[in-house]
């Protein structure tokens, strides 16, 4: 996929066009789980932005039986990862595109990233695509900024418990396959969409506002789920004071039996590793880091690769709130002890624009947390914390970059910012640790009283 395209994100030169955007997908699926066959049908609603000779689409590592476009059959060519539809297309047209397809899905896979997307388990299946593995299983504009609505079915046998980032309409058993069907209402982009296939029982956490469950393995019960999963609902809640409204209308952690290095959040559903049921802080800091995602990454997307850190360093803070919520620690103790780790570590490393090399390094989600803080002892709690509520609620479903997020500071505190984030996102030199005001200091009682009206 190495095709570079106009007007891709320079991250990932091979994927997305952005001569045209999909307002809607709606995806017809079938696999067989024994074999790794995954056969669909793709219906795209699509605008188109300016003329143009073709559209590009990404699919990778699945073969094309007949492309058509608005029920025409149309002349394509599919080559590597891009599907080119070579027709004559004028801005503003509306165009509906669809693909019949199939094959064995594998991973997409790079020399920066690694493979990603649709990846066979030992009994199931589990779609990472951050940040480019969309095009494994459907053919798509993969562009991070291009948001759609989904409708998505799929069906498999009937032992296997299948989950999609969005709510379930219903599902219906005919001969040996039972189809799933889901809808994704709020806009969402294509890295976020997933598929999570295996043999699961349901487990529900009560105590949220919206429903919060669990999709376990065999073996797996209350006890297992106690020391992490079963505080989503507090975690939930502390996030929905601090930050607004959670912004979909339920929420999804799939444990597979399989052990993952990482988890990964989609939208309204994180995928987790059997090793993450660990009784120990590492594991219920990431349950907490996914959970946040859903406004910071979800709701509130990216618009360019390059502004990673507006959603791994508010999810990274946003551990740091929740050990404090639970009196583990103070934010001020994590901003000390993590500000000294990164001092220990190189300083070549720009937080706005870290290149494709180091958009998931470690330092940029702790530097992206650290210029938070900095943030919030600038302007202080009565306006760090309605700002933060006010740029979700202002770009909810739409996309973001930092320089928006800059302005929208500026705006909310009435303050000149240009030298903290300068120095925070701008400069690759580490600044000295955010300053400590005495009056105000918060705990994690404050917080919790501060915000109890949200």
């Amino acid at each position: 996929m190495s095709i570079t395209r106009p007007g891709s994100d320079p991250y990932l030169p091979g994927h997305g066009d952005a001569s045209y955007s999909v307002r809607r997908y709606a995806l017809d699926l079938a696999y067989k789980v024994e074999t790794n066959r995954l056969d669909g049908t793709a219906t795209l609603s699509c605008q188109v932005h300016e003329d143009t000779g073709a559209l590009h689409l990404d699919l990778y590592g699945l073969q094309v039986s007949s492309v058509k476009l608005d029920g025409k059959p149309v002349k394509h060519s599919h080559h590597g990862g891009d599907l080119t539809l070579k027709s004559s297309f004028t801005a503003g047209q509306e165009a509906t595109v669809e693909v019949r397809y199939g094959g064995k899905p594998r991973p997409v896979r790079s020399r920066l990233h690694g493979p990603t997307g649709w990846e066979e388990l030992e009994d199931g299946v589990i779609v990472a695509a951050q940040p480019h593995g969309a095009p494994s299983w459907f053919p798509c504009n993969d562009r991070p900024d291009d948001k759609a609505v989904y409708e998505i079915s799929l069906a498999a046998n009937p032992a296997y418990h299948v989950a999609v980032s969005g709510e379930l309409e219903g599902k219906r058993r005919k001969g040996n396959a039972t189809t799933w069907s889901y809808r994704q209402d709020v806009p969402m982009p294509t890295y976020l969409a997933t598929v999570q296939i295996g043999r699961y029982t349901e487990v529900p956490h009560r105590g949220a506002s919206v429903p919060v469950r669990s999709l376990v393995p065999a073996g797996v019960g209350a006890k297992e789920l106690a020391h992490g999963f079963a505080r989503q609902p507090e975690m939930l809640e502390l996030f929905t004071r601090v930050y607004g409204p959670y912004p979909f209308p339920s929420y999804t952690a799939v444990i597979t039996e399989d052990e993952l290095e990482i988890p990964l959040e989609s939208q309204a559903l994180s995928t987790f590793g059997r090793n993450h049921l660990a009784e120990d802080w590492e594991a219920e800091r990431l349950i907490a880091h996914e959970l946040s995602h859903q406004w910071f990454g979800n709701a509130v997307t990216l618009e360019r690769w390059q502004d990673i850190w507006l959603h791994e360093g508010f999810a990274c803070y946003s551990e740091w709130l929740w050990a404090e919520e639970t009196g583990r620690s103070t934010v001020e103790e994590e901003t000390r002890r993590h500000h000294a780790a990164l001092a220990e570590l190189p300083e070549d490393m720009l937080v706005a624009d870290p290149g494709p090399e180091l958009m998931f390094d470690d330092r940029l989600y702790k530097r992206g947390a650290l210029a938070l803080h900095a943030l919030r002892r600038r302007v202080g709690d009565e306006t760090f914390f309605p700002l933060i509520q006010s740029w979700l609620a202002q770009n909810l479903g739409g996309s973001v970059t930092t320089e928006m997020f800059e302005e929208h500071a500026a705006h909310e505190s009435g303050e000149d910012l240009t030298d903290l984030f300068a120095a925070w996102l701008h400069d690759e030199e580490l600044p000295d640790v955010p300053d400590q005001p005495v009056s105000r200091e918060p705990t994690h009682r404050g917080l919790r009283a501060q915000f109890s009206r949200g």
